[in-house]
């Protein structure tokens, strides 16, 4: 399988911008609590895209919303979950530990994503060395925790 360099770029740039998300929402939430630095981080992302939607920056439309399934609003009550979470873990692990949690979690999920195809994307399917990989992240975790 060939890789996109620009995806690629794109998935380092998504990784560097959530473990210093995830510090700086910490910090905010030392000072006023996790919850409320949920909210305020969300109310915060909500006004910078009222912003850009006015702008007209999106190439979408919101008034195909309704032809989205049930679940895929899902998204926005995980959003809420995820902030908390690594708040919560950063807070107590550290960034480079939590975030390897993290990528633990998020990589096993994703291979059982890929491998049945869920939510329309397509199958990728499941490979011993894929399993491997993620052993060994875990592995990584477990090390950096010593």
């Amino acid at each position: 399988m060939k890789l996109a360099l620009i995806p690629l770029l794109t998935g380092i740039i998504a990784g560097i911008s959530m473990a210093l998300q995830g510090s700086l929402n910490t910090l905010l939430s030392k000072v006023i609590g996790l919850l409320e630095a949920t909210f305020v981080v969300h109310a915060i992302g909500t006004a910078v895209l009222i912003v850009l939607l006015l702008l007209r920056l999106g190439h979408g439309n919101l008034a195909r919303m309704g032809e989205a399934p049930w679940y895929a609003y899902l998204g926005g009550l995980l959003s809420i979950v995820i902030l908390y979470a690594v708040m919560a873990s950063i807070s107590k692990l550290g960034v480079s530990i939590a975030t390897t949690a993290i990528i633990v979690g998020q990589v096993s999920t994703a291979l059982l994503i890929d491998h049945f195809g869920l939510f329309g994307l397509r199958e990728i399917p499941f490979t011993w060395w894929k399993v491997l990989g993620i052993a060994l992240l875990a592995t990584g975790a477990k090390l950096m925790l010593n």
